[in-house]
């Protein structure tokens, strides 16, 4: 397991939770506005953990209880990153009930969400921990959701890909169809990005690579490639440019995952962690 996830400043993420708690609040919470008068009630409450897994999304909990009344104590009993067994718990929460009632949705929501992500990333991690190669994720996140589906997927023990189009240059297959070609492509860009931007080229055949390597292309990613042409690519890559790291993409799963790696690939790509994750099941029980 990893610690290995940051995440961003409340300047940037607070906005989005203030956004998040308005939709499931909208003109108010009938239920709890009725029952309680705000900020008068006060009680506790225990976060338990109904399946076991890697936990992630406290903090952000924590804040989304705090955003509704600053002085709600939010005690995380297990560590960020931390693995958890069902029955667990996890949290212990104290504060004005109307807060904590309102808040339990959309920090539970979040919190599974990034628990799932996490864990099952941290599985994919394990197939290839004696292996040279690393899991990075990719820009198949959920809307308004990248920058913690990411955190989630750091803290799973994957490394982020770029976080957007600004990020890096990668020179995918339609940029080649509409450039007319890898050499055009990376010519026209090279001219125009600013140090230190590097410039990865996706290629999908051994023919591809070549031209990558010819233009001088930083990272050569291997796309869909059966196992024994993504051998020879990254035998053919190693010999003339070690310079030049190796990315595996495409229809990575638990299965292949493991023999993408030996074919001596630096990174392997994959949506899954993030595309295929279950939500890891967590409740909220108020103890008065």
């Amino acid at each position: 397991m990893s610690n290995s996830g940051v995440l961003p400043p409340w300047l940037v993420l607070d906005p989005l939770l203030r956004a998040w708690l308005l939709e499931d609040i909208g003109r108010g919470d009938r239920t709890t506005n009725t029952l309680l008068v705000e900020d008068v009630t006060l009680g506790s409450a225990k976060w338990i953990a109904k399946a076991s897994g890697i936990i992630a999304g406290l903090p952000v909990a924590a804040r989304v209880f705090q955003i509704l009344n600053e002085k709600v104590s939010f005690v995380a009993v297990v560590a960020e990153g931390a693995w958890c067994e069902a029955g667990q718990v996890i949290a212990e929460i104290h504060g004005s009930l109307d807060a904590l009632l309102m808040g339990e949705r959309v920090a539970l929501n979040l919190a599974m969400r990034l628990s799932g992500i996490a864990t099952l990333t941290n599985i994919y991690v394990e197939k290839i921990a004696d292996l040279p190669a690393q899991l990075v994720d990719t820009r198949k996140t959920t809307p308004g959701l990248r920058l913690l589906e990411k955190y989630a997927t750091a803290l799973g023990g994957a490394i982020n890909h770029r976080m957007g189009l600004d990020d890096a240059v990668m020179i995918k297959d339609n940029h080649i169809a509409a450039a007319g070609g890898i050499g055009e492509a990376v010519r026209r860009i090279r001219s125009q990005i600013p140090y230190p931007l590097t410039i990865e080229v996706e290629t999908e055949s051994l023919e591809q690579v070549k031209k990558a390597l010819k233009h001088k292309a930083d990272i050569i990613m291997l796309d869909n490639m059966p196992l024994d042409m993504m051998g020879q690519a990254v035998q053919l890559i190693r010999q003339q440019d070690s310079r030049v790291k190796i990315e595996a993409s495409g229809n990575v799963t638990l299965e292949t995952i493991r023999a993408v790696a030996k074919t001596g690939v630096d990174y392997i790509s994959s949506s899954a962690p993030i595309t295929q994750s279950k939500w890891l099941d967590l409740s909220m029980r108020i103890v008065l």
